[in-house]
């Protein structure tokens, strides 16, 4: 199972970048492992506004549909247009060529509130 020591994780099974007050944001390996094979990944959120723990959009696999809930508040300033034409890429590289947007915090302090790779190791018992 990989899971970044950098990265900042939700129990929601999020995984988050941080760059300064632009965050980007996708779902952990074991995340894609449990749903499958991925088919579709939406987001209609693009230049919206939203609060923490909010719906931004959802992941289609073969067998269920995910909502994916947003870790910190702020707008959403980018899509993974990649992932439109290979949302296998969320199954194939979930951290690099997988990650589904980019968000600029309206409070960064929200992101000490997340979990370390640590603590999310734990949380899904690896």
């Amino acid at each position: 199972m990989n899971i970044p020591s950098e990265l900042k994780y939700t129990k929601d099974h999020e995984w988050v970048k941080v760059d300064g007050d632009v965050v980007t944001i996708g779902i952990t390996d074991f995340a894609q492992s449990e749903l499958g094979d991925i088919v579709y990944v939406e987001v209609e959120t693009l230049d919206e506004t939203l609060e923490a723990e909010e719906v931004f959009g959802t992941v289609e696999a073969v067998k269920t549909v995910s909502d994916l809930f947003l870790p910190v508040s702020g707008e959403i300033i980018e899509f993974n247009e990649a992932l439109e034409d290979e949302p296998e890429n969320v199954n194939t590289d979930p951290y690099g060529a997988g990650w589904m947007i980019k968000v600029k915090c309206s409070d960064v302090s929200q992101i000490d509130g997340l979990m370390s790779a640590d603590d999310y190791k734990a949380l899904i018992g690896a």
